[in-house]
């Protein structure tokens, strides 16, 4: 029997384009949990829906849903079966194909959301405060066109999220939805390989006509040991 093919969405947004490890590496997750997210793992079925799934690819919407998915992890180990629950719950409440980025999740579907998944493992009101206070960080870093879907992505590039500039973006429309510095177009990727051949943040500031603190941050996106 032939494989079915899932039908392709001809928005580039929700096309596949990321491989598990970079789709990782941009949200500074381990491989393994984006893959057990993305395709589950034995009776678990997956948090996200993939663009893709032989191979398993993800689209830029994917990646938003992973980079808001992450934000829970920064507070709690993320239950799968638990997740999944609260998840269906926002599904039956937006009826939409991804629940997580719907413009309702920035107001009263926050709160659905947490006190849902609060309620499944158990956890305080006020560690429930405090994952909203991350859930609204990631969110904020979303921006979205004039239908509410997501356009462009500011992943976190520091563990704090207090800490963390919108330096850099990823947009599907630019650079192949590669991380570049926002405004500029410079993908984080050229600088810093440049940086790890031994060039200096002053010297690829003064060639690209940018600041070092932009090159310090499209290094930092990269190579967050190095920088």
């Amino acid at each position: 029997m032939a494989t079915q093919v899932k039908p392709r969405s001809t928005d580039p947004r929700d096309m596949p384009a990321y491989r598990v490890p970079e789709a990782a590496h941009y949200l500074g997750l381990p491989a393994s949990t984006v893959r057990y997210w993305s395709a589950g793992r034995n009776n678990y079925k997956p948090l996200i829906e993939p663009a893709a799934d032989s191979p398993l690819l993800l689209s830029f919407l994917n990646l938003v849903e992973l980079h808001l998915l992450a934000a829970i992890r920064r507070r709690h180990k993320v239950s799968m079966p638990s997740v999944r629950r609260a998840i269906e719950y926002l599904e039956d409440h937006f009826q939409a194909k991804h629940p997580l980025l719907a413009k309702e999740l920035e107001t009263d579907g926050l709160d659905l959301f947490i006190h849902s998944y609060g309620q499944l493992i158990n956890i305080s009101q006020d560690r429930q405060t405090a994952m909203r206070h991350v859930m609204e960080a990631a969110l904020k870093r979303i921006e979205r066109d004039s239908n509410n879907i997501p356009i462009k992505l500011y992943p976190f590039t520091r563990p704090r999220i207090d800490d963390a500039p919108s330096v850099i973006v990823i947009d599907p429309a630019v650079s192949g939805g590669r991380p570049v510095i926002a405004g500029r177009g410079l993908a984080t990727e050229i600088i810093a390989e440049r940086y790890k051949s031994g060039e200096s943040i002053k010297e690829l500031a003064y060639d690209y006509g940018c600041t070092e603190a932009e090159i310090q941050e499209a290094i930092r996106c990269e190579l967050q040991a190095a920088a």
